[in-house]
């Protein structure tokens, strides 16, 4: 990588309008949420290879607990799947894995094994990804 770029440290970004991306293309929401945590596994990589040391995203807020029983079950599935496969990817890339946000509403095997993926990572000294996942701006200013 060349001198004259500057990268920085830590990025954040906020996993939004990926239900409108399905919409456009006339599927269901939750195909644009499947396809934009897909995209999430390459921006890790290219994160990581670009010397990012800190990625933060921003994945599921207080507020999307009002979206349809529909859309919120496949969230919690893609979630599910995601902490499911990255224990091994996070050791084989020497990932460390936080969440943050409050854990109160989720499933209880969903505090399971994030309690696993952060427990089992938290060596690491690669990309220290962070998850935001029941976060909200009020309770941030807060």
């Amino acid at each position: 990588m060349s001198d004259e770029y500057k990268i920085p440290q830590h990025v954040a970004i906020i996993l939004d309008g990926n239900g409108r991306w399905a919409k456009k293309r006339h599927m269901p929401r939750n195909y644009g949420h499947k396809v934009g945590a897909d995209n999430l596994e390459q921006i890790i990589e290219d994160a990581w290879d670009l010397g990012i040391k800190y990625l933060t995203v921003y994945a599921f807020s207080t507020e999307n607990w009002k979206r349809s029983v529909e859309e919120v079950t496949g969230l919690m599935t893609i979630l599910r799947e995601f902490l499911k496969k990255s224990i091994d990817k996070s050791m084989k890339n020497n990932m460390r894995v936080s969440i943050i946000g409050k854990r109160d509403r989720l499933d209880k095997d969903i505090i399971a094994a994030i309690d696993e993926l952060e427990e089992t990572t938290k060596n690491n000294t690669g990309l220290h990804f962070i998850v935001a996942l029941n976060y909200g701006g009020r309770d941030e200013i807060t």
